[in-house]
Parts: C-alpha cells; structure tokens; sequence
C-alpha cells in the first residue's frame, strides 16, 4: 500500500499524460486505497439504478445517475444532486462501469467548482473480455475489492 501522497501523485501524472481536466485517474485498486486513507474522501457511482440493483453496489459510496435508464437520458440534476451530497471540498472519486461516464462526471464537477476530482479507471465491470463479457478483464469487482449484490 502506498502513502495517500504517492497514490494521489501518480494519479496526476495519468491525468497529465491523458490530458485530462481533472486531477488525476486511479486504477480500482488504488481508488480503495485511497478511501481507505482519505477518510473524508467520496466514491460517487454514477451508474444507473438498474446497474446498482442488478449488478452490485458499492457499499458506502453516493449514487447519482450519469444518465437514466431507460432511455438513457442524460440526468439534468446531477450537479445539483452532487452538491446536496458531496461537499465541493472534498476528494472524490467517480465510478461507473468501465470508465467512460465517470470520466463525463469527473469533468462536469470539475467544471462546476469541485477541485479534487479522480475518475476510476475500468469501473466496476471493467472491459469486455474476448467473449463480450464484463468482470473478467479489470473493473472493481474483478480486483475483489468490496461490493454488494444489489
């Protein structure tokens, strides 16, 4: 386990190398460690709540919908959801399922004043495997970090 300070700074160095306008990107394994030494740290699932109750949640973590299901919908409240939840001061970590809409999050609060924002890299499935299918390849489930069926 590395300090919070190394953990923090590769992180930056992803970001920078990815040009990314937020503060950095961390692999799930580091985002719970992380966690762990950040006790005011946030982890904001930005999957859908069809994901959360059919896939698995992560317990602890703020959930606000990306986009609504069904339909796909982008949400219009959630800057105004992630207010009411997380404090712009705080450092938080955006999960979904592979990577793509955390990283859509990360930047909208970045946009909207929140200083200390990470995206986790691969999600919570991870990518698709050869076959097509989530939860072999990377993702937070894979890494056997914690998680719950929904």
């Amino acid at each position: 386990m590395g300090t919070l300070s190394d953990l923090l700074t590769l992180a930056r160095q992803r970001a920078s190398r990815l040009d990314l306008p937020y503060q950095g990107a961390l692999t799930p394994a580091e985002a719970w460690q992380v966690l762990q030494l950040a006790p005011g740290a946030r982890l904001v699932d930005v999957r859908t709540r069809a994901e959360w109750d059919w896939v698995g949640r992560v317990p602890g973590s703020v959930e606000i919908e990306w986009v609504s299901y069904p339909g796909s919908q982008p949400n219009p409240n959630f800057v105004a959801q992630l207010r009411h939840q997380v404090d712009p001061e705080a450092l938080v970590l955006f999960l979904c399922r592979s990577g793509a809409r955390s990283d859509s999050a990360a930047r909208a609060a970045c946009a909207a004043g929140y200083n200390n924002c990470y995206n986790v890299l691969e999600g919570f499935e991870g990518d698709k495997d050869a076959n097509g299918q989530r939860n072999r390849v990377g993702g937070w489930r894979h890494a056997g970090l914690p998680w719950q069926q929904g």
